[in-house]
């Protein structure tokens, strides 16, 4: 396998007559519900044939189950609890620390022109938690000129509200989370149906690839910046927050129809392109390249949920092939604390209440609405692929949950994690009224009322939970 890399490389390098382009086509909140990951009641031609010529990633993950966080660590190649970008759409943007940019600064120097689409349907979406004192893209149009070019392309599909309608009996199944529930399934087919507008979307760019004369000179890679937003899903470490899909086709520099298995980061994109475009990897980048020989391949991938709209958090994850760690910062504040964007846009968060209050609920489904969250959890994903049994009590898993721990707790001490500092109460609030402005449809319930209270007693105390330690071992 090294040698028949070097030897597409090799063939790619002579044949081009300057780097190869890249584009990053970007769907906002999107798991791998789709046909070449083998996702039964969705249409995705477009997407599927980019997977045939290219390789599709099994086992990657975003940095955070949110937009913002997300987008700032893949721009930057530096995780977002690393550069005070981890509050989701901070109301006080601060510069990144001393040697940390866009990585577009660098591609700029290799000799990239760098654009963020504003057309074909994309919406030249940023969303970062940072300031930057200058341009990070340097146009909005579609490349032109013989400059080797760096091609942002943002989808909003499938983010809420959902534009399209699908059919709720469409042969799809939703995770064992969710109950069966014609309202439920109407929501998950709404999901699938833009999904499906989505991938006309994608079809489109890659179109023009081919009009332009750039399919075969150019590096492509799909990828959503997040999973998909659905109640236990998005904001949330499980799989369903984090796993997005990643295909990466390159002419001449990876095999076609090929798989991949190994764990990947999207933090390791912004590696990836800059040695695809031949630039200078800084040595601050988080991530790693991860393609060709000589790629390092990870035993595990972190992830970090901190504060989204108005739900105050601090949540990290460790997951390896085999092994989920979550460790949950602030356990006394349950998972239906209110998220008023989620109490107005996700119409299933009514009916697990409405199924709760029936007592209908199955286990895995009645533990959204627990008093508390676990401390800590662990999932063998070898035989929970959902996630729904903790075993972090379980005298078998100790090894694991040991050793999970400590990884976690070395990543926290090496990469500088500023989560332990809670956010100023002044951002703090302003976040909760700019939640309550966006969503004046939000009806308060008496969920609500019960949240507020455990919110305010961690507000009396400056948002500092009774122990930010790693937990005994």
């Amino acid at each position: 396998m090294p040698r028949l890399f070097l030897a597409l490389l090799a063939t790619a390098i002579t044949a081009a007559a300057r780097p190869p382009n890249i584009v990053w086509i970007i769907a906002d909140d999107l798991s791998p519900e789709l046909g070449c990951y083998g996702y039964r009641g969705v249409r995705t031609p477009n997407i599927d044939r980019l997977a045939t010529g290219g390789t599709l990633f099994t086992a990657a993950f975003s940095t955070s189950p949110v937009c913002s966080p997300s987008r700032s660590a893949l721009i930057t190649g530096r995780y977002q609890t690393s550069i005070g970008a981890h509050q989701h759409r901070t109301m006080e943007k601060l510069p990144p620390p001393e040697g940390v940019a866009p990585i577009t600064e660098h591609l700029r120097a290799a000799g990239y022109r760098c654009t963020n689409l504003k057309g074909m349907g994309a919406n030249a979406k940023t969303d970062y938690n940072f300031r930057w004192d200058g341009p990070v893209f340097d146009s909005a149009n579609l490349p032109g000129g013989d400059a080797p070019f760096f091609l942002q392309v943002s989808f909003f599909e499938p983010h809420r509200r959902f534009k399209n309608k699908g059919e709720p009996n469409g042969g799809f199944s939703i995770p064992p989370q969710y109950p069966d529930h014609p309202a439920i399934r109407a929501d998950w087919a709404d999901y699938l149906a833009d999904i499906e507008a989505l991938d006309t979307k994608v079809g489109r760019v890659l179109q023009w690839l081919e009009d332009a004369g750039h399919a075969d000179d150019t590096a492509v890679f799909f990828f959503g910046d997040h999973g998909r937003p659905h109640v236990w899903d998005k904001q949330w470490l499980y799989d369903g927050g984090i796993r997005v899909p990643l295909i990466v086709r390159w002419p001449g520099g990876l095999e076609p129809n090929t798989r991949d298995d190994r764990l990947v980061s999207l933090i390791d994109i912004s590696a990836q392109t800059l040695a695809i475009a031949g630039a200078e990897l800084p040595d601050t980048l988080d991530g790693q390249p991860f393609l060709g020989p000589d790629a390092a391949h990870r035993e595990h991938i972190i992830a970090a949920r901190d504060r989204s709209g108005d739900a105050f958090e601090r949540i990290r994850c460790v997951r390896t092939e085999r092994y989920k760690y979550i460790r949950n910062f602030y356990p006394e504040l349950p998972y239906w604390q209110t998220s008023r964007y989620k109490a107005v846009q996700y119409p299933t968060l009514a009916v697990l209440k409405e199924l709760h209050a029936r007592s209908e609920l199955a286990p895995a489904q009645a533990r959204f609405f627990a008093d508390r969250k676990p401390a800590e959890e662990l999932y063998d994903l070898a035989d929970d692929h959902y996630e729904t049994t903790n075993l972090a009590e379980n005298p078998a898993h100790l090894e694991a949950l040991m050793d999970l721990r400590s990884t976690l707790d070395n990543w926290i001490s090496e990469t500088g994690d500023q989560g332990a500092t809670p956010e100023p109460l002044p951002l703090y609030d302003a976040a909760v009224g700019g939640s309550a402005q966006h969503f004046k449809s939000f009806k308060p319930d008496g969920w609500h009322h019960r949240s507020e209270t455990i919110r305010l007693k961690l507000r009396e105390r400056s948002l500092r939970p009774e122990c930010q330690d790693a937990p005994e071992q």
